[in-house]
């Protein structure tokens, strides 16, 4: 099997963790793995195809920041990966986020739709059938159930100050990426898979695949020891992980819940920038964003419980890694988060009261992170394994090209 994948990065961050990981299965199977990417990169061990330039890139961004036309540019650095994958022949075509600043969706799937092959497409947000937003979930927004217009979410990824071109944008991406005959959709949650029924992208066979975790890194270790690494042997610690953190993330729910914590409480943020650092309360331990994923997994297992008051989420990543860890977690009643917690594992808050989480914090670090690690630990075995996400991906592949 000659398997080309399409995303954003590769190797970096979540999706490019994903699309590293299924090259690499390919590849262990007796198969042949390309990637083609649109920036950031790691050492990878399927032959890489860098897409466009930083200059188109940054055509791409300042067009959209202008005209809110993104995904409609790049259209030198589309074709040539158009002709490079022609030369490739590859026998099954994997997208992954086609946004980012570095692809002409309309010319791709022209050349999909005459290309004839097999293509699996990941969506890991709902920009693919919106006007503009990935996670409108944040304003509760239906329009893209219809058709999107005057865009509430237009100052978020991708951002526009200009025009709001939310009408247009939804019109196009209907007519390019409806008519795929061999197009099979793949959903990184059940909660994700409803919203695409429910989308113009209905037409297609969808599936839910969770994303997975590799167990082997993300595990419990010595809790005791993993306090006294970080310094927090004396403290109960609540834990909360975002790669950019903002009141849809939750972080307003943090700052009014540490109001209420005793000093035998220490809340730790990961993910903040430097100027939130400067403004946090002294209860408040914030770090910025790190890639050292061997640290993370010590912070992880250092918390009495994981937090996440998240509004939008279609799949929550580092809730499954907390999960992993064998840390209990406290999640928000939207999008996908409820599927990831049972009562065992931990506590779903319904709304955006902080005195909710605050009443569900305090009766897990009550009930003892030791009554919970091991069922944590047993869910996210079976839900999130790397090899059983890996295995069903490379089933669906089989199963197509043949």
């Amino acid at each position: 099997m000659k398997l080309l994948q399409i995303n954003s990065t590769l190797g970096v961050g979540s999706t490019g963790r994903i699309v590293e990981d299924l090259g690499a299965f390919v590849i262990a199977n007796d198969g042949e793995s390309i990637v083609a990417f649109g920036r950031s990169a790691r050492k990878s061990k399927s032959k890489t195809l860098k897409i466009g330039s930083k200059l188109d890139q940054l055509n791409h961004l300042v067009q959209t920041r202008a005209f809110d036309t993104h995904g409609f540019h790049s259209e030198r650095a589309t074709a040539k990966l158009i002709n490079q994958i022609s030369e490739i022949n590859p026998d099954l075509i994997h997208l992954h986020n086609l946004h980012g600043y570095y692809l002409n969706v309309e010319l791709l799937f022209d050349f999909l739709k005459k290309y004839g092959k097999p293509v699996v497409w990941t969506l890991h947000d709902c920009w693919a059938f919106t006007g503009h937003c990935c996670y409108y979930e944040r304003v509760g927004c239906d329009k893209w159930k219809t058709q999107c217009h005057t865009c509430p979410l237009s100052f978020l990824y991708p951002e526009s100050i200009g025009l709001d071109n939310s009408k247009n944008n939804f019109i196009r991406k209907k007519a390019s990426f409806q008519g795929l005959d061999n197009l099979t959709i793949v959903a990184v949650s059940s909660w994700l898979e409803s919203q695409v029924k429910q989308s113009f992208l209905k037409e297609y066979p969808v599936q839910a695949i969770y994303n997975g975790i590799d167990l082997d890194v993300f595990k419990p270790k010595d809790h005791a020891d993993s306090k006294k690494k970080l310094g927090l042997s004396e403290y109960k610690v609540i834990l909360g992980v975002a790669n950019e953190w903002s009141d849809g993330k939750g972080l307003r729910i943090f700052l009014e819940v540490a109001k209420y914590l005793d000093d035998n409480y220490r809340v730790v943020l990961i993910g903040l920038s430097e100027n939130q650092i400067k403004n946090l309360p002294r209860n408040i331990l914030g770090y910025q964003k790190t890639r050292n994923i061997e640290e993370l997994v010590v912070f992880y297992d250092a918390a009495d419980v994981f937090v996440s008051p998240s509004i939008a989420e279609t799949f929550g990543m580092v809730v499954a890694e907390a999960l992993s860890c064998g840390t209990p977690c406290v999640v928000n009643d939207s999008s996908a988060l409820p599927e990831l917690v049972s009562p065992k594992v931990g506590e779903i808050v319904t709304g955006l009261d902080p005195q909710k989480f605050l009443k569900s914090i305090q009766y897990i670090i009550t009930q003892g992170k030791v009554n919970y690690s091991e069922n944590c630990r047993k869910r996210a075995e079976k839900l999130f394994g790397l090899d059983k996400h890996l295995n069903t991906y490379f089933n669906l592949y089989t199963r197509l090209v043949q």
